[in-house]
């Protein structure tokens, strides 16, 4: 069976960092204790090459840092929620609902279809409400497992 695309362990509703870097270690780290994955430096060396090329911050709150690499073992999605706000670039300010997208770097186009799928959502107004409101990290997952996985 193909691992779930986010589980309750990849959700964090209290994001305590705020700098950028910070926030992706924290979610990344998340990752590699799911299994999903193996090498956290090259993981994040690879988020850094991608936010290098462009920012990933989106209008409305929204961050979506993402990267294909080698240390990914299956497409996953983690999540956290800032109170404070990460900078991800946005024209209009920090990022309060994070979404890492971590994908194989041999996979084929799952961390796009994920992508888009997401970004769809994110202009709902329902969707953002609901993980903004939330406090299970088992319902998020559970939710957005339902909205955004292919």
């Amino acid at each position: 069976m193909d691992a779930e695309l986010i589980t309750t362990e990849l959700v964090d509703l209290d994001l305590a960092e705020r700098d950028r870097r910070a926030a992706v270690r924290s979610l990344a780290q998340r990752l590699v204790d799911a299994g999903r994955v193996t090498d956290l430096e090259l993981f994040l060396a690879d988020v850094e090459k991608r936010e290098a090329r462009m920012a990933t911050g989106l209008e409305g709150g929204i961050g979506i840092p993402h990267c294909r690499s080698a240390a990914v073992t299956a497409p996953t999605l983690a999540f956290g929620r800032s109170t404070g706000g990460v900078d991800f670039g946005a024209d209009d300010g920090p990022a309060t609902l994070i979404f890492l997208i971590a994908a194989p770097e041999g996979g084929g186009a799952e961390h796009m279809t994920i992508l888009a799928a997401l970004a769809r959502r994110l202009v709902r107004a329902e969707f953002k409400q609901t993980l903004t409101a939330a406090t299970d990290p088992a319902l998020v997952a559970a939710y957005v497992r339902q909205e955004v996985a292919p």
